[in-house]
């Protein structure tokens, strides 16, 4: 739970987590990169967007994390820039590190909150989010519940005073989607329909739609929502993946080989660029490639050769 958690934070910078963007629609005013609004932009930093930028539109770990250490030098006011530079210590197994960064956060974020209270409470949020997850793999679940009620106290703080914003409902629209998949008598409903109504940018929207929809097991709605985040981010290896996963399990259950050749397509076109990806993801990644292989070849459809 707690590393899917933090990839979500990662997937937004966490976003927040979750850490996708921007920018597809690319930066939508003469201010210094704000991949989430159209209207009311801040100005979150050149530096601090291009990481984004590489994490989540590119997939690209190595170049994200060369430019979060450029943006807490330069744009140290910046709380996203610390959230992201939290997330990419974890996917390295930098415990102190994950656990500084995440301090960080909060501290920047407290002073933020004094002229934008709304990125400010949000960002201790996800601070306290971070925090809560460090806690949790030293200490265990429950010293890490104290921080979990800290991140609820702050997003309805931040949402009180604009609930409609995007960079906020990417955000818990990813954390209503962790919490639907790990709690009992929960729906994803509520995270879709969030997602697809308020977040932004729409890329990250989108993957996180498609996620809920797989665990949903409505797969053919996932990949619909899948391949609207591809057309925007086309070269993501993350996102193409996904795209894998989604075949994978939809040709498993419906025992077609088709499927499971797309899927090892789109496993493939990851693995063209595993130099951006962390560890942990190709390891999960290599595992599945070498399983659909066996499936493909199961169901008469060829393929394992040595």
């Amino acid at each position: 739970m707690i590393l899917r958690l933090n990839r979500l934070l990662t997937r937004v910078a966490i976003a927040s987590s979750v850490t996708l963007t921007l920018l597809t629609s690319g930066i939508h005013s003469s201010l210094a990169g704000d991949p989430f609004r159209n209207s009311d932009p801040r100005n979150i930093g050149d530096k601090t967007q291009a990481a984004f930028d590489q994490l989540f539109k590119q997939g690209n770990y190595k170049a994200a994390q060369e430019y979060a250490i450029q943006a807490t030098q330069s744009e140290p006011h910046e709380p996203l820039a610390y959230a992201m530079r939290a997330s990419l210590a974890y996917t390295n197994k930098d415990m102190e590190g994950f656990k500084n960064y995440a301090d960080k956060t909060i501290e920047v974020a407290q002073k933020l909150s004094d002229t934008d209270p709304l990125r400010g409470n949000l960002y201790l949020a996800v601070g306290y989010f971070l925090e809560g997850g460090y806690i949790f793999q030293t200490e265990g679940p429950v010293s890490a519940l104290p921080r979990l009620q800290k991140v609820f106290q702050y997003l309805e703080t931040a949402e009180k005073v604009n609930p409609d914003d995007p960079e906020l409902n990417l955000l818990k629209g990813y954390l209503e989607l962790m919490l639907s998949v790990n709690l009992p008598f929960s729906s994803p409903q509520q995270a879709i329909e969030r997602l697809e109504t308020y977040a932004a940018p729409n890329f990250l929207a989108y993957r996180g739609i498609a996620l809920a929809y797989r665990d949903l097991k409505e797969y053919d709605k996932a990949l619909q929502f899948i391949k609207e985040a591809l057309q925007e981010t086309p070269d993501n290896p993350e996102l193409q993946y996904l795209t894998g996963q989604i075949l994978r399990s939809k040709g498993r259950k419906e025992k077609n080989v088709d499927d499971l050749k797309q899927a090892l397509d789109y496993y493939n076109l990851a693995f063209k660029k595993e130099d951006q990806l962390p560890e942990v993801v190709l390891k999960s990644l290599r595992y599945e490639h070498r399983k659909v292989q066996t499936e493909i070849s199961d169901l008469g459809g060829t393929t394992p050769q040595p």
